[in-house]
C-alpha cells in the first residue's frame, strides 16, 4: 500500500514543471469541493425554513428564502463554471505533461548503454513508454477532474460535519472507513496478480514486435499459422492473468455500493429517531442525506480510480524504473569536450566481462600509432568486436585503461569522443528514412557535395543515382528496400561523410560481391590514409596490407605481427589460412566475428 500511495506521489509530483497552473487548478478544485459540500447544508436549510413556516401556519415568505436560494444558485453557478475551466485547462496541462514524459523517456533510453538494450526488446521498450505516459495522463486529469476534490471532501470537509450532528456524522465516517479497508484489501490481495497479468501483455507485446519485425523470415519459413497460434496463447494468457484481478475490484465496488445503501437507511433511522427526539429538524436529515450521497459518488469516484491506477502501477512502475536506471557508461562530472584527435591509441591491461557467465576481453595490451592500420582477426567470440566496441565506449572497461593521443577516453565527453571516431558495423543499422537522413547521421550538417563526395568514395553513387527520389528517396525499416550491398556501401559512406580521425571496420565489407568488394577496398585504402583504422578482417584484402595483425583467442590475443610472419610462424593465424582451403592468396578469407 505505501509503494502504491509513493507511486501516486510521484506521478503527482511530476507537474512541478507547471506548478503555477497546478496550483490554480488545485485551488479551483477546493473552491468545487466546498461548494459541493454547501449545496446539501444549503438546501437543509431551505427545508428547515419551510416547515417552520408550516408549523407556524405561515405561508413561506420569499424574504426568508431569497438569501438561501441565492447563495444555492450562486454555488451551483460556480461549479458549472469553475467545472468546465478545471476540465480544460487540466486536458492542456495533462498533455503537455505526457509528452514530456515520452521525451525525457525516449532521451533517457537513448542514452542507456547496449548492456540495458541487450536485455531490453525494442517492442516492450515502447510500449512501456506509450503506457506509463498515458496512464500518468490518465492519473493527472483524475487528480484534477475529480480525485483533489474528493479527497478535499473526504478528509477535510466530512470530519467537520461532526460539528453540525455528530450522530450522523458519525454514520458517514463509518461509511468512509469501511469503504477504505475494502480498497486497502483488494490492493494487497490484487497487486501480485496485476505483475503477472502486465508482464503478460508485455509478453505479448514483444511477439508481436519480434513478428513483424522479421516477416520476411515468418513467410519463408511457412510459420505463419503457428505464430497466430502462439499469439492467441498469449492473448489467453494475459485474460486468465487479468479476470480475477477484475473479479476483485467488481468485488470492491459491488460492497461500497451495498455500504452505501446501508449508510442511507441507517441516515433515515438515526435521523427519525433524533428528530422524535428533538435533537436535529428535517432540513438536517435531508442536508446529511444530500452530503451522504455526495460522499457516496467521491468514494465510487476514488475505487474506480483506484483500480485504474492500480492496472496502471506496474507499467508506471516500468516508466519510472527506465529513467531511474543509471548508465554504467556516462560522462564523469570533469569530461571535457574532446579535440580533433591525432589518432594514437593504446590499450593497457584491458578486462572486461559481459557478465559471470559470459567471457570476453582479458589483459588486452597493444599500441596503434596514428595512421596505423591494425587488423583483429580470430574465431567467432574470441572478443574482437567488443575490443572495439570498448574503444567507443559501447561499453567501460573492468579494469585497465584505453588511451587516445596520451589522455584516458573517460576524460572526454562521449559525443566527443564518439565524433571522432567513425564505425562501419557488420549490420548497417539504417533507419526507416531517406538515404539523405541516414548519411547525415554522420554529418548532420553535411553539403550535398560532401554527400556525393562520400558516396564515390564508397561505391555508392550509382545505385543512389538510379533510386526514384535519389537522395530523398526512403528506404523502409532497416534499408529492406536496398540489397546487402547496397546498405553497407551506404553505412560506408555514412561514415566516411563524418571524416573522422580514428576509423573502425567491424567487417564492412562482408555484405558486398567480390567485384563491388574490390572497388570499395580501393576506395577504403584511400579514405585510411591519415587515419588510424581498425578492421575486423573478413577477407585477406582487408588486412594484407595491415601494420598488425592481432589473432585472438578466448578473450586474449593470442600473435600479433604482419601477414607474412605470422603465416610463417605455423601458429594459430597459420591454422586460420590453412582453413580457409583457398589456392590462392589474393582469395584468402578469414573468419571473424565477435
Amino acid at each position: 500500500m505505501l509503494a502504491f500511495l509513493s507511486l501516486y506521489g510521484r506521478v503527482v509530483a511530476r507537474l512541478a514543471p507547471e506548478r503555477g497552473l497546478a496550483l490554480i487548478l488545485a485551488l479551483a478544485n477546493l473552491g468545487l469541493a466546498g461548494s459541493q459540500f454547501a449545496e446539501p447544508l444549503l438546501f437543509g436549510a431551505i427545508v428547515d425554513r419551510l416547515a417552520e413556516s408550516q408549523a407556524a401556519g405561515e405561508a413561506p415568505r420569499f424574504v426568508k428564502l431569497a438569501p438561501l436560494l441565492a447563495a444555492w444558485v450562486g454555488f451551483g453557478l460556480f461549479s458549472i463554471v469553475a467545472g468546465v475551466l478545471v476540465s480544460l485547462n487540466a486536458d492542456r496541462l495533462a498533455h503537455r505533461r505526457r509528452v514530456a514524459a515520452m521525451a525525457e523517456f525516449f532521451e533517457r533510453a537513448l542514452t542507456l548503454p547496449m548492456r540495458f538494450h541487450e536485455t531490453a526488446h525494442s517492442g516492450r521498450l515502447l510500449k512501456i513508454m506509450i503506457d506509463g505516459a498515458g496512464g500518468m495522463f490518465s492519473v493527472w486529469l483524475a487528480f484534477f477532474r475529480e480525485h483533489l476534490a474528493s479527497l478535499v471532501a473526504i478528509f477535510v470537509l466530512l470530519p467537520t460535519t461532526l460539528v453540525l450532528n455528530w450522530r450522523l456524522a458519525s454514520v458517514l465516517i463509518a461509511l468512509f472507513f469501511i469503504s477504505g479497508a475494502l480498497m486497502s484489501l483488494v490492493i494487497r490481495r490484487s497487486i501480485a496478480m496485476q505483475g503477472v497479468a502486465n508482464e503478460a501483455q508485455n509478453s505479448l507485446a514483444e511477439r508481436v514486435s519480434d513478428t513483424l519485425g522479421n516477416l520476411p523470415a515468418i513467410q519463408s519459413f511457412a510459420r505463419l499459422n503457428e505464430e497466430a497460434a502462439a499469439l492467441k496463447g498469449l492473448i489467453g494468457r494475459v485474460i486468465d492473468a487479468q479476470l480475477p484481478v477484475l473479479a476483485w475490484w467488481a468485488f470492491a465496488s459491488m460492497a461500497t455500493r451495498a455500504s452505501a445503501t446501508i449508510a442511507l437507511l441507517t441516515i433515515f433511522l438515526v435521523g427519525i429517531w433524533l428528530d422524535a427526539r428533538g435533537e436535529t429538524s428535517l432540513g438536517q436529515i435531508v442536508a446529511f442525506v444530500g452530503l451522504a450521497t455526495a460522499l457516496i459518488g467521491r468514494l465510487e469516484q476514488l475505487i474506480g480510480f483506484a483500480s485504474f491506477l492500480f492496472d496502471r502501477v506496474p507499467q508506471i512502475a516500468q516508466f519510472f524504473a527506465v529513467l531511474d536506471a543509471e548508465p554504467t557508461v556516462a560522462d564523469r562530472e570533469d569530461a571535457k569536450p574532446a579535440p580533433r584527435f591525432l589518432g594514437h591509441v593504446r590499450f593497457e591491461d584491458v578486462s572486461f566481462r559481459y557478465g559471470p557467465e559470459r567471457a570476453s576481453v582479458s589483459g588486452l595490451s597493444f599500441d596503434a600509432p596514428a595512421g596505423a592500420k591494425i587488423a583483429l582477426v580470430g574465431q567467432t567470440g574470441s572478443g574482437k568486436s567488443t575490443t572495439l566496441a570498448l574503444l567507443h565506449r559501447v561499453y567501460d572497461p573492468d579494469s585497465g585503461r584505453i588511451t587516445i593521443d596520451g589522455r584516458d577516453i573517460r576524460e572526454f565527453t562521449l559525443a566527443s569522443l564518439r565524433m571522432n571516431i567513425g564505425v562501419v558495423f557488420q549490420e548497417p543499422f539504417l533507419l526507416a528514412r531517406s538515404i539523405e537522413d541516414n548519411l547525415r547521421l554522420g554529418k548532420p550538417d553535411a553539403s550535398l557535395d560532401e554527400m556525393r563526395r562520400a558516396l564515390a568514395a564508397a561505391e555508392a553513387e550509382d545505385f543512389v543515382a538510379q533510386q526514384p527520389d535519389a537522395l530523398l528517396t526512403p528506404i523502409g525499416e532497416r534499408g529492406r528496400t536496398l540489397s546487402g550491398g547496397e546498405r553497407q556501401r551506404l553505412a560506408i559512406a555514412r561514415a566516411l561523410l563524418k571524416d573522422p580521425p580514428i576509423l573502425i571496420l567491424d567487417e564492412a565489407t562482408s555484405a558486398l560481391d567480390a567485384a563491388t568488394e574490390a572497388r570499395v577496398q580501393k576506395a577504403l585504402s584511400a579514405a585510411m590514409r591519415g587515419r588510424t583504422t581498425f578492421v575486423i578482417a573478413h577477407r585477406l584484402s582487408t588486412i594484407r596490407e595491415a601494420d598488425e595483425i592481432l589473432v585472438f583467442d578466448r578473450g586474449r590475443i593470442a600473435e600479433r605481427g604482419d601477414f607474412a610472419a605470422l603465416k610463417a610462424k605455423g601458429g594459430l593465424f597459420s591454422e586460420l589460412v590453412k582453413a580457409q582451403r583457398f589456392e590462392r592468396l589474393e582469395d584468402l578469407t578469414v573468419t571473424s566475428g565477435r
